[in-house]
């Protein structure tokens, strides 16, 4: 295994890990995120021999690995990866991408992809409503939030700005 941080994700796919990296890859771009190292079942193992077990994959500096473990464990909203996006076309774009394939959307700006991991698709901005000293404008933001699917950040200026 090439671990190259103290922490990071270890992500339990029944099967498809290596289809959603490739998906992944694909919609974050290749420009974002690469495959650091591939490890396949050998004889007498719980999976086929010489398909994949395991991916090291980085995705914006972050590590993490992707493993096909088959039924024993399944993957829920208890765990999430968060992706703070710069603009309303950001959020668009992760949004129609991330659940391509059998995925679905979720409340309040999150989307589960075909291979059951849950994505928070939340704009950078709301990280900073969020921290507001004002807690009428905290409570505002939240207010409209969770009356959204995709998040709207037009909307939701507009609610945390009281307008």
């Amino acid at each position: 295994m090439h671990i190259t941080h103290k922490l990071s994700p270890f992500i339990w796919y029944e099967r498809g890990a290596e289809d959603a990296v490739a998906h992944y890859l694909k919609v974050f771009g290749p420009e974002n995120g690469r495959v650091l190292d591939t490890q396949r079942w050998g004889e007498n193992a719980p999976g086929a021999a010489g398909t994949v077990m395991l991916q090291q994959v980085e995705l914006f500096g972050l590590p993490f690995t992707a493993f096909n473990g088959g039924p024993h464990f399944k993957l829920t909203e208890a765990f999430s990866m968060t992706v703070a996006c710069e603009d309303q076309a950001e959020i668009d774009h992760l949004w129609a991408q991330l659940p391509a394939g059998g995925g679905r959307e979720m409340a309040c700006g999150w989307v589960q992809d075909a291979w059951g991991l849950s994505w928070q698709i939340i704009p950078r901005a709301w990280l900073d409503m969020v921290r507001d000293p004002d807690p009428a404008r905290v409570q505002r933001a939240f207010q409209a939030i969770w009356t959204m699917t995709k998040i709207d950040l037009a909307a939701l200026h507009k609610a945390y700005d009281g307008a």
